[in-house]
């Protein structure tokens, strides 16, 4: 015994070393261990841990030559986030799993993903499809599925393609419900659709209050909804809608694709309860393996599930079995992996069980190996991007019968199609096929219905003051009923009789209290209780205004558009024949008046040495003064003007001319004149920007506007052209519109924000609007008391214009014409500077001057070019003198002697001026004769 038992010590050590030295797991392969984390009490549950398993034994039949194999752990989670959790952290502390498969659940695939990023192992779902969790945010979490918000694009697409504008969500009040709510509803936006509220349901709800929570959608007008929710709790609401009525003709129905994938798993009440039903689900291209592994799974299912009878393999089971394939690969392609360890990231005492997990070695390479394994799977094309899978196509179906009829497809790209891939030949392929709705009908819902439980739409009105031709409220003296009549509410009501339905109605006073008679605010107050859904419409004149735009929806305007304003008619303007003068004050006649002599005279002053119109006897040159000036008013005159200076004079006079018009409001703030406003008008908040508040007076009544502009409080009635014309007639002989007309959107009637009944009503309004009845409506509350046969004979009457209007057009024509006369000035006076630089008196040189201006210029010129050429000739004869003669002034005669002769332009001796120059012996011979003259 003794003798053997080192020897048997030995073979036991030997064989201890052999199977040490050999991979670990059967046959010498190296195992991998994988957890799976699923519902198991779901049908998506069991149906993806049939796949997976069968997965698992399918590729290692195929794939006898590889060196490592997945050993699955499947925990189950139930559908709570604290279960989930625990279960991969035991997973991973316990087995040590390489990677976990799941969650099932979006809001369990986001904690457990912080999990796999703490410690390195890859968590993938094929299940999670909530944009809530993604690989980008958590680089260790993989979704071999597509996100849900690729199915909202196709959801979108669809109501775009029925023309819908409002869509009401019905979901599950719980993360996987009210976690798409939000995409939803920002991409039905982008295309103009509005999601006006949301209905949320409660999974643990009684069937008693998921029927209360249709009934108020009932009373709504919206009639198209969009069911997301999990296939358990949907089935429920749809056996209350049909209930209650939901499922007739007239409602239209979406739900997503957890529901149409799961569709023929549920029981045929619920079946019958959604007929009509359009549902999404992913496209998988049929294929042999696909026909052949369908068959497989549903007897593996089977015999795992045999309390279940309706079983169907959605896309979730085929992800699931693709996953294992892709995990196999990525698995394999990774060294050592089977030994590959996890380390302690920090000291191991006082640790948590995460913390205690350490860091997977062999994880990024491992997650590296998952995002870059591609092959043709039984879904389709495995390829990962961004950490999913990518979009590819729905499957659009409508629940006919037992089953799920195609109608459609869509793609990211090719949007809604009736055939995935079409014949070039064929021909149009947008669009769905013929689509059997809720109730049977193949007709479209138009999306919203006036609900038909009693309720009316309440009709806003406004409380008025004045002006009740437009709208007017009273009431019934026995019943307190409003009485409503106006021109308003008859266009309202021919309106709605228009439309190619009936919709009840009921009128509700805007006012303090019922009966009151008085406004519970402006017009802004009350189109902001449209927005706040207290009325269905608001009726009136309600002008269409860019900042009520902004929390109101308008229809199509029913009245003209525009602002201007009325003044008045002087009346007795033919009696009165001075009636000419009104319009400007005394002193502004008086200024003009003198402003048109000073005019002429400076012209008269330019134009008289050159311009022959301006020369003669005194008597025309003082009409031509008074004349030209005046006639530049009318642009009458004939005379040409020969100076640039006299036409820079005349165009800026022409300027002085152009007088502005009494009837422009700005020229009426100028001059201090008061503007009259309707009250309550959006106008008043306009006109305080530039106009002084003491200036504005309001008004409320016609007869206000009538008395205001004839006892002269107001210069002026600013409004709407709808009252303007209305006044005018009533008061056609006395007022006028005058001034441009600004414009404005004219009168509209204001919904709530994406109300469905704005483009009916604004269809409705064009059809009112271009018939004869619109005529006869408009000329009942606007006809006239009085031909107006003198209004053409009659002129307008403001304020008269003051100096003020006027004071700097006059400063520049002064500044100009001065500036004119005095650059002649300095030219004249320097042309003739030996006038003004002789030795003669003053008075002398005065008259000289006078007589060379009065002179035409082309004859002064002449005669100086004559003077020139005689003292050339004397010149030379007194040189030919023989040297050393001395001339005798005794002898010589005046007109030897003196070059000044009597022509035009020239001056003789007797008056004191000789045309010999200083320093010359002419001018020596000049002096002397002059002494000798003065001596006698």
């Amino acid at each position: 015994m003794h003798s053997g038992t080192p020897l048997q010590l030995s073979v036991l050590l030997l064989l201890v070393m052999q199977c040490s030295s050999q991979p670990s797991g059967q046959n010498g392969l190296g195992n991998v261990d994988i957890g799976v984390i699923l519902d198991l009490d779901s049908y998506v549950g069991r149906m993806s841990k049939t796949s997976l398993e069968m997965a698992v034994k399918d590729f290692y039949g195929t794939h006898q030559n590889y060196t490592t194999r997945l050993v699955l752990h499947s925990r189950d989670s139930g559908s709570g986030v604290v279960e989930a959790a625990s279960a991969a952290i035991e997973l991973l502390k316990n087995k040590k799993v390489k990677a976990i498969l799941g969650p099932q659940k979006s809001s369990q695939a986001d904690f457990i993903s912080e999990i796999g990023n703490k410690t390195q192992v890859p968590i993938i779902s094929f299940t999670a499809t909530l944009p809530l969790v993604s690989h980008i945010e958590t680089p260790y979490f993989i979704r071999v599925a597509r996100s849900d918000t690729y199915q909202l694009q196709a959801i979108t697409s669809i109501v775009k393609s029925f023309h819908w504008h409002q869509v009401v969500p019905i979901y599950d009040a719980t993360n996987y419900g009210s976690g798409v709510i939000t995409y939803l509803s920002d991409a039905l936006q982008k295309v103009g659709v509005t999601v006006p509220h949301g209905c949320g349901i409660s999974p643990s709800a009684t069937d008693d209050q998921i029927l209360k929570e249709l009934y108020k959608l009932m009373t709504m007008q919206t009639r198209v909804f969009v069911v997301h929710m999990l296939p358990s709790l949907a089935s429920r609401v749809f056996l209350k809608a049909n209930e209650a009525g939901m499922m007739s003709k007239g409602y239209a129905w979406i739900v997503t694709d957890g529901i149409t994938s799961l569709l023929e798993t549920m029981d045929n009440p619920v079946i019958d309860s959604m007929q009509g039903v359009i549902g999404l689900k992913p496209y998988i291209e049929n294929s042999t393996e696909l026909v052949q592994f369908t068959e497989r799974w549903k007897q593996k299912f089977s015999q795992q599930n045999p309390n279940i009878d309706r079983i169907q393999l959605s896309a979730f089971g085929l992800w699931a079995y693709d996953t294992i394939y892709a995990l196999a690969r990525a698995v394999e392609s990774v060294n050592n992996i089977a030994d590959s360890r996890f380390t302690q990231s920090v000291a191991e005492n006082n640790l948590t069980d995460l913390a205690s997990i350490g860091i997977f070695q062999s994880g990024p390479k491992l997650l590296w190996s998952m995002l870059n394994t591609e092959f043709k799977g039984l879904s389709g094309e495995f390829r990962l991007i961004n950490g999913q899978l990518p979009v590819s196509s729905f499957q659009i179906v409508n629940s006919v019968g037992n089953t799920s009829k195609e109608i459609g497809f869509w793609t990211e790209n090719g949007g809604i199609t009736k055939q995935l891939n079409p014949d070039t030949r064929t021909s149009d392929n947008s669009g769905l096929r013929t689509v059997i709705w809720s109730g049977g009908s193949v007709e479209i819902p138009k999306g919203w219905e006036i609900p038909t439980n009693g309720r009316k739409l309440k009709v806003g009105l406004p409380v008025k003051s004045g002006f009740y031709q437009f709208i007017n409220v009273e009431r019934d003296n026995f019943t307190n009923a409003p009485i409503v009549t106006g021109y308003c509410r008859d266009i309202f009501e021919a309106v709605m009789k228009a439309l190619p339905f009936g919709v009840p109605f009921e009128y509700v006073p805007f006012e303090t209290s019922e009966g009151s008679g008085e406004s519970k605010g402006n017009y802004d107050d009350l189109v902001h209780e449209v927005s706040r859904e207290a009325y269905d419409i608001v009726v009136g004149d309600i002008t269409i205004l860019l900042n009520r735009s902004l929390y109101a929806e308008f229809t199509l305007p029913y009245t003209e558009s525009g602002v201007s304003m009325i003044v008045r008619v002087k009346g007795d303007a033919k009696k009165n024949a001075w009636i000419f003068t009104k319009p400007l004050k005394m002193e502004l006649w008086i200024t003009i008046g003198a402003f048109f002599v000073y005019t002429g005279i400076i012209i008269w002053v330019l134009e008289h040495r050159v311009n022959t119109e301006f020369r003669g006897t005194p008597g025309k040159q003082i009409g031509m003064i008074l004349w030209f000036s005046f006639s530049t008013l009318v642009f009458a005159h004939r005379e040409r003007v020969m100076s640039n200076l006299t036409r820079f004079v005349l165009i800026v006079w022409v300027f002085v001319q152009l007088q502005p018009t009494f009837t422009d409001i700005d020229n009426l703030i100028r001059n201090g004149g008061s503007i009259g406003y309707q009250e309550g008008s959006f106008l008043y908040g306009v006109l305080k920007e530039s106009i002084d508040e003491s200036k504005l007076q309001v008004l409320r009544t016609a007869e206000d506007y009538n008395e205001a502009l004839s006892n002269g409080s107001v210069s002026a009635i600013v409004d709407e052209l709808p009252y303007l014309r209305f006044v005018l007639s009533q008061y056609c002989s006395k007022f006028r519109m005058v001034g441009p007309t600004n414009r404005t959107a004219g009168f509209g009637f204001a919904f709530p924000k994406g109300s469905p009944l704005v483009p009916e009503i604004s269809r409705a309004i064009l059809k009112v609007t271009e018939s004869k009845e619109m005529n006869d409506i408009t000329a009942f509350w606007f006809k006239s008391k009085s031909e107006c046969s003198e209004q053409d004979e009659t002129t307008v009457v403001s304020n008269s214009l003051s100096l003020n209007s006027f004071k700097g057009l006059f400063l520049i024509a002064w500044v100009s014409s001065t500036t004119a006369l005095a650059i002649f000035l300095v030219n004249f006076l320097y042309e003739n500077r030996e006038i003004l630089t002789s030795r003669a008196p003053i008075p002398q040189k005065l008259t000289a001057i006078a007589k060379t201006f009065n002179e035409k210029k082309e004859d002064a010129e002449e005669a100086k070019k004559k003077e020139k050429e005689q003292q050339e000739t004397e010149m030379s004869d007194i040189n030919d003198v023989p040297q050393g003669f001395m001339y005798d002034p005794t002898s010589l005669s005046p007109g030897a002697i003196s070059l000044a002769q009597h022509e035009e332009g020239m001056f003789s001796p007797d008056e004191g001026l000789s045309s010999t120059e200083p320093g010359t012996p002419y001018h020596e011979i000049a002096v002397t004769r002059a002494s000798e003259e003065d001596r006698q």
